[in-house]
């Protein structure tokens, strides 16, 4: 196989690598009934006039299974904090005892529950999107390597490498969607 297609594989593998990584991380910030400090990953807060992460102006715990607590770096913050979170809209009730904000997160009904995975299979299915994407753009720049002195024989071999895998990064998403799917569904 042609050097040009080799880098082609090795990249179009690097990205779908990317995708599954985004993917996850998407997958992660799905409640599954249980508290998760990733729950607050994408909260911003008013800190000096400039949107912050939360992670950056506090820390974030689970002292237990249904309890996340927000510990602010400045007691300033709290009340910019409880109001974030609020505005989130994640479904939760932040209570500011003057020290630190405690989110009690309350059991999944399971009409919730059942949205909550068509929500998983949602992001299952962007990943699966940008992976076929990849392979998109992976089998065009191989095709534009016949330019470049590389034979249809190896044109047709890198194809089917891409094709390999793309298959095994649909089914690696897919099982990232079982394990989320179980996840939620478990009481």
């Amino acid at each position: 196989m042609s050097e040009l297609v080799k880098k082609q594989i090795n990249d179009a593998k690097a990205l779908m690598e990317k995708a599954i990584a985004h993917a996850d991380s998407e997958m992660n910030k799905i409640r599954a009934g249980k508290a998760s400090p990733a729950m607050l990953d994408d909260v911003m807060v008013e800190y000096y006039g400039t949107p912050t992460p939360l992670s950056q102006v506090g820390s974030v715990n689970t002292p237990d299974a249904r309890t996340i607590v927000v510990q602010p770096w400045e007691k300033s913050l709290l009340p910019a904090i409880e109001k974030a979170i609020k505005d989130a809209n994640l479904g939760v009730n932040p209570q500011n005892d003057g020290v630190i904000i405690r989110i009690n997160v309350p059991p999944l009904t399971e009409e919730r529950r059942r949205d909550l995975v068509k929500k998983a299979k949602g992001e299952a299915e962007n990943g699966k999107i940008a992976i076929r994407n990849i392979r998109k753009d992976a089998n065009e720049k191989i095709k534009k390597s016949k330019a470049d002195g590389v034979s249809e024989d190896e044109i047709k071999v890198g194809e089917a490498e891409v094709q390999k895998l793309t298959d095994a990064y649909i089914i690696k998403v897919d099982q990232l969607t079982e394990a989320k799917e179980k996840d939620i569904m478990t009481v």
